[in-house]
This record gives C-alpha cells, sequence and structure tokens, in this order.
C-alpha cells in the first residue's frame, strides 16, 4: 500500500474544483461510473440525501457531484427538495447528462433554506475552475469545511488500484455514518453492486467507529464512483478503500471541534466482534473519558466503567487494560482483573501525549475492533454556544 499525493484527483480522470464566500461554499467533482453511497440513520434526513438515494437507485451510476457548505438543507420540506433537484440541475447542465447521474450534498445549519442565488454565483465559478489537479482535490475538500481546522484527504496506490478520499466533519459525529460528507473515488473495474458491499464493509470499521461528541447528523453522505479503468480483485481493491476509510476517520477524530488530543480505542479478547465494537465504541463516546484525555488524568476507572455500561459480554475478573503514549510508552493498569500498583506516574505522562491508545482486553475470546475518539475540550463548548451566530 502507497501513499500518494492528490486526494481525489489521484485517480486518472477525476475532475474537482470549490470555491467559497464567507461560510457558503460550492465543491463539484467530475467522474462518470458506477457508484454506491451510504446516508444516515437519523429520521431527520436532510433534502439531498433523499434526492442522492433516490439517483443512486435510478441509475447506480454517477457522472458528478455538487456539494456546499453553508446551509444543511434539511428539516425544509418541499421546498430543500426542490432547491437539492436545482443543485444537480446545474451540475447536469454543464455535464450535458441526466439529472439523476448527479449527487448533492449540504452541511451546514439545520432549519434554514437554501440561497440558491448565491449556489448559482459559487457554481458559475467553480465550473471554471474544474480540473485533474492535485490542487483542484484539496480546493473541493475545502469548499465545503465548516468547523473543520484542517483539509482532511488521502489517496493511495495498491497493485495498480487508485482510490483517493476527500472527507468533512469535525462536530456533530456520531456514526451511523458520522456527520460527514465523504466523497470517494477509485479506478478498479467493480460493478455498482460490490462498490456498496465493499463500502458497506469499510465504513463498518473506519466512520461507523468514529465518534466526537456522540451526536448524529442529518446529513451523513459516504459516496463512492469508480471510472472502471483497472482489472483487479475485489479483495485487492477492499484492503485500499477500508485503509483509505480508516485514515480518513483518524483525520476526522484528530479535528474533532476544540480537539487537543486524539485516543484510539482498541478492544480485542472480546466474545464476539459486536461485543468488541460496543465496548471500543462506549470508552470513545465517555464524555468522562474525554474529559480525563483532556486534563491528562490517568482515571482509568472511567475506561472499566465504561466497557462495564457497554452491553458487551465481559467479566471484571478477565478484563486487563493498558495504555500506549508515543515513542513505544506503555503500561499496564489492569492485569486479568486486578490493579497494578505503582504505575499512576507512568499513566500520567503518557496521558499527557497527544495520541493515546487506549488497550483492553476481555479475555473471553479472539474477536476484535478499534475505534477512534477524541477529547472533549472547553473549545469545543465555544465553538458550539455560538454556531448559528
Amino acid at each position: 500500500m502507497q501513499t500518494i499525493e492528490g486526494g481525489i484527483c489521484a485517480v486518472p480522470g477525476v475532475r474537482a474544483a470549490g470555491v467559497r464566500q464567507g461560510k457558503y461554499g460550492v465543491a463539484l467533482i467530475a467522474a462518470s461510473g458506477p457508484a454506491a453511497g451510504m446516508f444516515t440513520t437519523n429520521k431527520v434526513r436532510a433534502a439531498p440525501l433523499d434526492v442522492t438515494a433516490e439517483h443512486l437507485q435510478a441509475f447506480g451510476h454517477l457522472d458528478g457531484v455538487i456539494a456546499n457548505s453553508g446551509c444543511a438543507n434539511a428539516y425544509t420540506g418541499p421546498r430543500g427538495l426542490e432547491d437539492a433537484r436545482k443543485m444537480t440541475g446545474l451540475m447536469a447542465g454543464f455535464l450535458g447528462t441526466d439529472q439523476k447521474k448527479v449527487a448533492v450534498a449540504s452541511t451546514g445549519v439545520i432549519g434554514r433554506y437554501m440561497d440558491m442565488a448565491l449556489i448559482g454565483r459559487l457554481f458559475d465559478e467553480a465550473k471554471t475552475r474544474l480540473r485533474c489537479d492535485p490542487d483542484a482535490s484539496a480546493e473541493a475538500a475545502k469548499a465545503v469545511m465548516t468547523t473543520d481546522t484542517r483539509l482532511k484527504e488521502i489517496a493511495v496506490e495498491h497493485k495498480g488500484i487508485h482510490v483517493g478520499g476527500i472527507v468533512k466533519g469535525a462536530g456533530m459525529i456520531e456514526p451511523n455514518v458520522a456527520t460527514m460528507l465523504c466523497f470517494l473515488y477509485t479506478d478498479a473495474d467493480l460493478t455498482a453492486i460490490l462498490l456498496k458491499e465493499c463500502l458497506k464493509d469499510a465504513v463498518k470499521d473506519s466512520f461507523n467507529m468514529l465518534t466526537v461528541d456522540g451526536d448524529m447528523s442529518t446529513n451523513d453522505t459516504v459516496l463512492l464512483t469508480s471510472t472502471g479503468k483497472v482489472k483487479c480483485k475485489v479483495d485487492d481493491f477492499y484492503e485500499a478503500l477500508r485503509y483509505v476509510c480508516i485514515e480518513l476517520a483518524r483525520k476526522m477524530a484528530r479535528d474533532g471541534e476544540g480537539a487537543s488530543k486524539y485516543f484510539e480505542t482498541v478492544v480485542i479478547g472480546a466474545k464476539t466482534e459486536q461485543d468488541a465494537r460496543l465496548a471500543a465504541k462506549a470508552v470513545a463516546n465517555s464524555s468522562l473519558v474525554k474529559t480525563a484525555v483532556f486534563g491528562a488524568d490517568p482515571n482509568w476507572g472511567r475506561i472499566i466503567c465504561a466497557v462495564g455500561y457497554s452491553g458487551a459480554a465481559m467479566d471484571p475478573e478477565k478484563i486487563s487494560l493498558g495504555l500506549e503514549g508515543m515513542d513505544g510508552l506503555e503500561v499496564s493498569l489492569v492485569k486479568r482483573g486486578r490493579i497494578v500498583d505503582g504505575v499512576l506516574d507512568k499513566a500520567k505522562e503518557i496521558m499527557k501525549c497527544d495520541t493515546i491508545f487506549v488497550k483492553i482486553d476481555l479475555g473471553l475470546g479472539d474477536a476484535k475492533a478499534r475505534s477512534f475518539g477524541c477529547d472533549l475540550t472547553r473549545e469545543y463548548v465555544n465553538i458550539n454556544a455560538d454556531y448559528t451566530t
């Protein structure tokens, strides 16, 4: 697996562009081929998701994507659906394709109508910039950022297959899927059905194991499109796709709103994979664990507590717990249900690291899982206390 430059434009034939004006931005991506998508499970689902899901069901094929930041177009009723369709119409007209071969995605404030005049102006500017260039991928990613503080993109080449992705998301992140817009591209020659199967499995181990604040968005969207230029084995493609999705999930956790530290919870020895996932997510979701990470407090009892209420099968007498920081610094806190004495000072040093691994062995089986999270800081409160103002 080789990481390469260029984001989605590392995939030959993918063109992108993006422009911003204040809080509003428009991103355009053009590439033709079979496609698949996954969306929020929130019952309040934004209009663009309904339109995109309808389009994917009709053809299983995309020629382009149009996305905006600044307005979620969620809880906007018939007008919201009309605006989402207008956006796909703009892109379809520009590309000379069927409107149902264009996807639309939005992110921003819920319960406000789109400024379609502004969207139109930004679209007109963006379409003149559409190109296959590494800078274009970054431009598109930046155009849909909201409270994000950094660009999040990645591309890999694996056995001749290219997979690239860009993602936005920093807050209201609690899968399924996560508060995010993610656009993935590949040149693997696979059908829409196979793309959907691979995407579903990759998302399960990446974005669905990511949490920043426990809130689920109305707009979560992950889209995967293939140009179909490279013959390949499904397993080889899946390996590359899974890697890209996990790395993007890590980037999102590191850029969680107000986050100062990243932590990954690795659970092994679970009776079932579901148990491992439940335990890992409970630790990542715990506000008490998050604040302990922020304060560099080695209060490991909060971790044990989270595992206990997670719903995972566990035996307090069999659990082992440790921490790992940078440069190989690690410590065992609990071994097979027994507290390890004299290690809190070392644990505190690890908790000061900006990257921390929480390692849990449930001692009940062979299943494993990992989750991706960040600390909970005062800055998170500041960001979200006046988000609409």
